[in-house]
């Protein structure tokens, strides 16, 4: 009789108060047992065994309700407590401040305990949360969803660590190498030029020769912002790259796989320079006279957009005035700034 009713008196002992949703990485029992315990639940090895003897969670999100049922119910259906979940997008060149922003706005969470959690786990400043495509629980608090945001992101990092370097590279390390993925995120999302990019940031940099480059003003509360000869001129941070040599002090935004990749592996050139042509991409040189044409072709290519939108808005109106029901073509012109290095 002890020994039957020695499960229905455990069921009683009552299961402490923890996060009600959280991310389970791994079906591991060890695992299960840390997250849980990370979430403020008390673990003992009954609970274990009844994890190990019934079902364990598989990996993925989880909503409980400690009240609901006893103690070993509550391990006992754990696995079936599936969580509701949704998609979020972390934008590639996004700051922390831009990020939780717009993911309190997504997830209907508060958006200054969102971004004092990202300050609680960086170590980057920027560029921690990679960016991409993430599933997550819709019920997930502020602290959950950007403890697991940094969790993957930190996944990324140490599988690229195991993959290219000999050696585990420390925080500094990994943080040069963000801050080039950074720029050459901000210069192109383009997979292809990125390497490209990538060369000619080494290229300079070991010719002891100053970045130039406006995508490194494009940081904080300039992410996005048009970088006009004025600005270089009043920039007094280590930003400037116009001004100061070697890299900024921090990342500027978040950053892809892909640009990380390029990063680490720059393509072999003698580029010194990039300039952005009529189709969108760039023409990379190693000679500054070739710089110099490809800046002036683009000039060339920019008016002849700007004399066409003029032009198109001309017979726009004159359509209107006679009457004609026209609708105007947006013929936006190309928002650069050539730099000039």
């Amino acid at each position: 009789m002890v020994i039957l009713l020695l499960p229905v008196l455990y069921n009683f002992v009552p299961v402490n108060q923890g996060v009600t949703t959280f991310y389970i990485p791994s079906s591991d029992v060890e695992e299960v047992t840390q997250t849980l315990e990370k979430n403020g639940y008390t673990v003992t090895w009954i609970d274990k065994l009844m994890l190990q003897l019934i079902r364990t969670p598989k990996e993925g999100w989880y909503t409980v309700d400690p009240k609901e049922s006893g103690r070993l119910f509550f391990f006992e259906y754990l696995h079936r407590k599936r969580a509701q979940t949704m998609d979020i997008v972390i934008y590639a060149g996004e700051t922390s401040k831009e990020l939780t922003t717009r993911l309190a706005k997504d997830m209907k969470l508060n958006r200054e305990k969102l971004y004092q959690f990202y300050q609680k786990h960086t170590r980057f400043e920027e560029a921690d949360i990679f960016a991409k495509r993430y599933e997550i629980a819709r019920k997930a608090d502020e602290n959950t969803t950007i403890s697991y945001l940094f969790d993957l992101s930190t996944k990324v990092i140490n599988g690229f660590e195991k993959k290219y370097f000999h050696k585990k590279p420390d925080t500094s390390e990994l943080k040069v190498l963000l801050t080039i993925a950074s720029i050459i995120q901000k210069e192109s999302n383009s997979k292809k030029e990125m390497p490209s990019i990538a060369s000619v940031i080494y290229n300079r940099l070991n010719k002891g020769m100053k970045l130039q480059m406006d995508s490194t003003l494009n940081y904080g509360e300039h992410s996005h912002t048009v970088i006009t000869p004025e600005r270089i001129k009043s920039d007094t941070s280590y930003y400037n790259t116009y001004k100061h040599k070697g890299l900024p002090p921090y990342p500027l935004g978040t950053v892809t796989e892909d640009a990380l990749y390029a990063a680490i592996h720059p393509k072999k050139s003698n580029y010194l320079f990039f300039m952005l042509n009529q189709n969108g991409e760039h023409d990379f040189t190693a000679s500054y006279e070739e710089h110099l044409k490809n800046i002036k072709a683009f000039k060339t290519s920019r008016k002849k957009k700007r004399k066409s939108k003029k032009k198109e808005t001309v017979k726009v109106n004159t359509s209107k005035s006679k009457g004609k029901h026209a609708k105007e073509t947006n013929l936006t012109s190309v928002s650069y700034i050539p730099a000039k290095y």
